[in-house]
């Protein structure tokens, strides 16, 4: 379940309320009531010598939370000790998390209930079993037998809004093959490895003497390893008969 108020360390979404010379007031977005503050030796590394020139009234900027008072809803807030790979991935989640909200009310008029009430219900429940709404969501897109052992009249709504808006999640993986022959047929020997490798999740491309790329697309990272190692194996395997040096690098 979502807490109610973050911990030290926890990425945020933080909304500038007030800024002055010296700081800026905030409201945690994510959050209800709960308000803090970016000093300005804490809006980004070295001299700031203007803070407006980081920062402005009505602006949502990722923060990591420095320290928290339980008993004022209050936080001390850093915008520099957040890296641009830490931004996109909360900002990615924090647009997720609005959209999850969004089909929970196509789901809620759909049952003829509120969105209160589908929280109450269920909704909570999920948010307790995968960490985010739109977690949840995605399970039901990509499982085909999502919640088994459940069988009351919203399962089937929720999976229906899911699949009506969600597109199955996919992750890339890949790396280099170094494939070469000293042999006169050489090329032919090499191309034989790699022959009938490529189908609809994986993708063998030439890249240049003696380097091919090898990507594999599939539903999660799990998977995906699984399936990259079967084939590199099957093209080293089919190297090794046929005198071709293969070297297989991951990137």
């Amino acid at each position: 379940m979502k807490r109610d108020l973050p911990e030290t360390g926890d990425l945020v979404i933080a909304s500038a309320r007030e800024v002055r010379g010296f700081g800026a007031k905030v409201i945690l977005v994510e959050y209800e009531n709960v308000r803090g503050f970016i000093h300005i030796a804490e809006v980004a590394r070295g001299w700031v010598k203007n803070i407006r020139n980081y920062l402005k009234e009505g602006q949502n900027v990722v923060c990591k939370v420095l320290s928290t008072d339980a008993s004022r809803r209050y936080v001390e807030l850093s915008l520099k000790r957040v890296n641009q790979h830490q931004k996109r991935e909360k900002i990615s989640e924090w647009k997720n998390e609005q959209k999850a909200n969004k089909l929970l009310e196509i789901v809620a008029a759909r049952l003829n209930t509120t969105v209160e009430n589908c929280r109450r219900e269920f909704a909570d429940a999920l948010v307790d079993n995968y960490e985010t709404l739109y977690g949840a969501f995605e399970d039901a897109v990509e499982s085909e037998n999502w919640l088994p052992d459940v069988n009351d009249p919203w399962k089937e709504v929720f999976v229906q809004v899911a699949r009506e808006n969600i597109s199955p999640a996919e992750v890339t993986i890949g790396g280099e093959l170094e494939l070469y022959s000293l042999e006169s047929d050489g090329v032919l020997r090499v191309k034989s490895c790699v022959e009938d490798v490529s189908d609809r999740n994986v993708r063998v491309t030439y890249q240049g003497a003696p380097v091919y790329r090898i990507s594999v697309v599939d539903k999660d990272f799990k998977s995906a390893e699984e399936i990259l190692k079967l084939k590199v194996d099957m093209i080293i395997g089919r190297a090794k008969e046929v005198g071709v040096h293969a070297e297989f690098k991951r990137t």
